[in-house]
């Protein structure tokens, strides 16, 4: 179903190497949950040896200066695989790469049905720190599918998944940080998430992957600017 292909990227040609069959693995074996709304929980969705290399990236966490509920509230020291850091970093190179690879695409499309033909990849490395909280919101709107890759593997991050809310805001359950797992879901106008604030050792990090489209402004942010899923 998901044969081998080439990476339209000029500069990224590849055949489809283990990065890719590690995440097709993830996606097809995901876990489908039906309430508040439909999402997915998937596991293992990198290769160990990438996620090593992700952790080991050299960005600072955002300082929050006690202030915090957005993310957009520090927009001016946010991290993105963008085409700077791509070049100046392989890993994220690598992981815009696997994300723009069309057999990756099309399978984010089968399974959980993502409208992302003709649209942009665009991936944030978020690294929240203790006083970081998100108050719920939808990401409805430009983005068109949504991926939240928890990466880091300290023990006291077992508590510090995405809370998912009903429509009416209102908590109804989290999702498992587990180091290499994810949270999945199209956006919708009730798809309800946010970060309850509670302690926060060290760096809780984690890629936030979006597919958005040609509405979004901030170019600069995307992986491929030029570049659109096909």
């Amino acid at each position: 179903m998901y044969a081998q292909t080439r990476n339209p990227i000029p500069g990224t040609e590849r055949e489809t190497y283990p990065d890719s069959e590690v995440l097709l693995h993830s996606i097809k074996s995901a876990e489908m949950r039906n309430e508040p709304y439909k999402y997915w929980l998937l596991n293992n969705c990198l290769t160990n040896d990438a996620v090593d290399a992700i952790l080991r990236l050299p960005f600072l966490p955002p300082d929050l200066g006690g202030v915090s509920g957005r993310r957009e509230l520090h927009n001016a020291s946010r991290t993105y695989f963008d085409s700077e850091n791509n070049a100046q970093n392989p890993v994220c190179a690598r992981v815009a790469a696997l994300f723009q690879e069309p057999v990756v695409t099309s399978a984010l499309k089968d399974v959980f049905s993502a409208p992302i033909n003709d649209c942009f990849l665009r991936i944030e490395l978020a690294k929240d720190t203790d006083g970081f909280w998100l108050e719920p919101h939808t990401d409805i709107g430009v983005k068109r599918f949504t991926m939240i890759l928890y990466l880091s593997r300290d023990a006291a991050h077992r508590d510090l998944g995405t809370d998912i809310y009903d429509r009416n805001k209102q908590w109804v359950t989290r999702s498992p940080f587990v180091s290499n797992s994810a949270l999945v879901f199209v956006p919708s106008d009730y798809s309800y998430h946010g970060f309850e604030r509670r302690p926060i050792v060290g760096a809780r990090t984690s890629l936030v992957i979006n597919y958005v489209t040609n509405e979004w402004r901030a170019r600069e942010q995307l992986a491929f600017p030029h570049a659109p899923v096909q």
